[in-house]
């Protein structure tokens, strides 16, 4: 399987989160796992740049928040 690759940019009005078919499964997992019910609201997943993104200017964080 390819390695995840994952890269997040944008402008003043929108973001894109573009992935190869590998790092969307590791972005949905991470989606999953943030669902479960057993975390607590405000846990929250950052990915950052060089290490879990690809190199760029935006980092990218996963947060539960339940008052939503």
């Amino acid at each position: 399987m390819d390695e995840p690759r994952i890269k997040v940019y944008g402008s003043a009005t929108e973001i894109t989160i573009a992935a190869n078919a590998t790092g969307l499964r590791e972005l949905a997992e991470r989606l999953l796992g943030l669902a479960d019910p057993e975390l607590r609201d405000g846990y929250h997943q950052h990915l950052d740049g060089g290490i879990d993104l690809e190199d760029g200017p935006i980092s990218l964080i996963l947060e539960r928040d339940d008052k939503l």
